[in-house]
């Protein structure tokens, strides 16, 4: 009985499409903020666009994920996983990259740094975590990952409001919208992929463990997220060579007007591609994990009892001994 009263309680998430109903309210709230700022010239609303807009899409991510993702961390540590996470999260790449000089390599550094830190936080945040899947590692990954990128994305808003001319309104809100528009294929999907792979390298056991496929998974979005970053400079480049006009057309740094649309028509194609490629390797992790547990829950044996000798035969003794009935564990966080 002891056993039994011990065992982790699973919280489940349960689909009411908070989602879609969060985005669609609190787009339209986005859209009066904007009218009554314009029309009453009332600079004081400038932070709620700035809020509203930053934070609006990476939270719907979290809510999406929330009601598809069955186990037993709750809500409201998802929610602080967001909030702490992503301001610890920006915090450390900030202090990481203050002495970081321009230059050829500086979207890659920048990819390694930022990719570094949320993968630390991701441990942190995961530590506990009783037993450890590949799923539940990329539910906290795109929470750790769409927290970043709601600060992140507020803090280039508020940058682009600010002029010499006074706060210019169009600047930010095509900053928002952009941003918006790329932050589910962005920090969200680079570290689910992490966390998918670190969590389930861990095959269901309470500690992580080392693997190499780990590393291979860090370098792996680092150089997606590197890409991503210098995606503008890579297309301007190849406008220029696909259209065969000389870099000396430049004037002042700006890119010619004739080659202009050939420029962000490749800017365009460059993020498509390495949002598809980020994409794959997500499925094809969890597709991978899902198989293996699979294999696993076979090999514990008729009616849920577990093999002796297997990994998680001592897990589901601590719990009752009861099997799962062809499922995945509850997921602890304690």
């Amino acid at each position: 009985m002891t056993l039994l009263s011990d065992a982790p309680a699973a919280h489940p998430h349960h689909r009411h499409g908070w989602w879609w109903k969060t985005l669609l309210v609190g787009f339209l709230l986005w859209v009066v903020t904007i009218i009554v700022t314009i029309s009453t010239q009332n600079t004081n609303l400038v932070p709620t666009i700035i809020l509203l807009g930053s934070f609006l899409v990476p939270f719907t991510v979290v809510l999406f994920v929330i009601e598809r993702v069955t186990g037993s961390v709750s809500t409201m540590q998802l929610v602080v996983a967001f909030f702490v996470g992503g301001i610890l999260g920006v915090l450390g790449a900030s202090l990481l990259e203050a002495d970081l000089r321009p230059g050829a390599g500086l979207y890659l550094v920048v990819g390694f740094v930022e990719e570094f830190v949320k993968g630390v936080l991701l441990v942190v945040v995961g530590w506990r975590v009783r037993p450890k899947t590949a799923r539940q590692g990329a539910l906290l990954g795109a929470t750790i990952g769409a927290g970043f990128a709601a600060f992140e994305s507020a803090g280039y808003a508020f940058n682009a409001a600010i002029t010499e001319r006074g706060i210019d309104l169009a600047s930010l809100l095509q900053t928002e919208v952009a941003r918006a528009v790329l932050s589910p294929v962005g920090h969200v999907l680079w570290t689910a992929i992490l966390g998918a792979v670190l969590f389930g390298a861990a095959r269901s056991h309470e500690r992580f463990r080392w693997s190499w496929a780990v590393v291979v998974a860090y370098v792996g979005v680092s150089l997606l997220h590197g890409l991503w970053d210098s995606n503008s400079t890579i297309s301007t480049l190849l406008a220029f060579v696909v259209t065969g006009t000389p870099l000396s057309a430049a004037q002042d740094g700006t890119v010619p007007a004739s080659i202009a649309g050939v420029a962000t028509t490749l800017y365009v194609i460059g993020l498509a591609i390495v949002s598809v490629v980020g994409v794959v390797v997500l499925v094809a992790v969890l597709r991978r994990h899902r198989r293996l547990d699979r294999a696993a829950d076979a090999g514990r044996g008729d009616a849920g009892h577990p093999v002796a000798g297997h990994p998680d035969a001592a897990w589901q003794s601590a719990v009752g001994g009861t099997g799962w009935d062809g499922t995945p564990p509850p997921h602890t966080l304690r």
